[in-house]
């Protein structure tokens, strides 16, 4: 039984992996601010309304719900994708997938550091991607996504000394409705992505909530810095025999 108290901010937890992870934040009794453009649909929790692209209304989002009370623990989930070959990849592209996927999460952590750091306690979880070790057509994402586990090792040794911790999650193929649009189940590229993952199955969304949860729990507070796989084993190589 996971021990999380108190307030937690999930980024883009209206679908996919962040609605599995503000779920079983709520399943654990902890009160959950939702930042998404998209209302979550059958999820208890406090929803904010909001374009991470845009940081001007990412502080608004902020201060309005921190209005309500500090929040301790933060989920940076949001992320787009964009994919595209080297040679057509635009500037346009990469700044969009930076802003959300990037710019987002420092505010979102920025912001909610005070009151982590006056009660001497906070869980950071930044949610990036196998694609951090390479992938065709993720210029931008796999761009972002390494931005993130660089990201976490910095906050993990500047906020150690506050009992801060930061860790990233790097999921593999789960079938969530962004995977499924960037890449098409009929695609021979996502067949043979598939192929290769030795659990033999595509990954659920609950997943990766299983692992947030981990590093959000009270007791997990001798890990930081760290990033954990959630990929059925893809990461590590390929099942040839």
């Amino acid at each position: 039984m996971s021990h999380i108290a108190g307030r937690v901010l999930v980024t883009g937890g209206a679908r996919g992996i962040g609605r599995a992870i503000a779920g079983s934040l709520i399943e654990t009794g902890a009160e959950v601010v939702v930042f998404d453009q998209v209302t979550p649909k059958e999820l208890d929790c406090n929803f904010i309304q909001v374009n991470l692209a845009d940081p001007i209304a990412t502080e608004e989002a902020l201060k309005n719900a921190l209005s309500s009370g500090e929040i301790n623990r933060l989920v940076n989930n949001v992320g787009i994708v964009k994919p595209a070959l080297l040679e057509d990849s635009s500037i346009s592209d990469f700044e969009s997938v930076m802003n959300v996927n990037v710019q987002a999460a420092i505010l979102c952590t920025k912001a909610l550091l005070p009151g982590m750091r006056a009660t001497q306690f906070g869980r950071i979880v930044n949610i990036a991607s196998r694609t951090i070790l390479g992938k065709p057509l993720r210029t931008n994402y796999s761009a972002s996504k390494g931005a993130l586990v660089s990201l976490t090792r910095t906050w993990a040794l500047e906020l150690a000394k506050d009992h801060i911790t930061a860790n990233t999650v790097c999921p593999g193929p789960i079938a969530t409705e962004l995977y499924l649009n960037a890449n098409p189940p009929e695609s021979p590229r996502t067949k043979a992505s598939l192929a290769n993952i030795p659990l033999g199955r595509i990954g659920k969304p609950e997943d990766i909530a299983n692992a947030v949860l981990f590093f959000l729990d009270k007791n997990s507070d001798f890990i930081t810095g760290q990033t954990l796989h959630i990929c059925g084993g893809s990461s590590v190589g390929r099942v040839d025999f």
